[in-house]
């Protein structure tokens, strides 16, 4: 999932980057910019997300151009289906098995990897 504040703004240079990994019965978030990155740790993927919004505004404060990549143990897709899931009131054991079918799926469309 990808934001994208300040759509008729100048695009600022690189983007931030929330990767979400399921820690137990938390979920654990690392924010990166291209020159810091701060983590938390939250008992829910929707508070996870919630976490990340405040790490993003520390670093990143002015919201124009802010392009922010949402990941789910690097995969965008994966967390995308797992945070609808959330979103819709499933348990964090369904949100995850789903995170996990999504990134299984995409693992065998493109078992080498993405480049990059």
């Amino acid at each position: 999932m990808i934001e994208h504040a300040g759509r008729g703004g100048i695009m600022a240079q690189g983007h931030i980057t929330a990767n979400y990994l399921p820690d137990g019965d938390d979920w654990v978030v690392h924010v990166s910019s291209d020159w810091e990155s701060r983590s938390a740790r939250a008992p829910g993927l929707i508070a996870a997300r919630v976490q990340a919004d405040q790490l993003i505004e520390q670093l990143a404060p002015n919201s124009a151009g802010r392009v922010v990549i949402h990941l789910l143990d690097g995969d965008g897709f994966a967390f995308s289906i797992a945070y609808l899931q959330a979103r819709h009131g499933l348990s964090d054991e369904a949100t995850r098995a789903a995170a996990q079918q999504a990134a299984a799926a995409a693992a065998q469309q493109n078992p080498g990897g993405y480049p990059g």
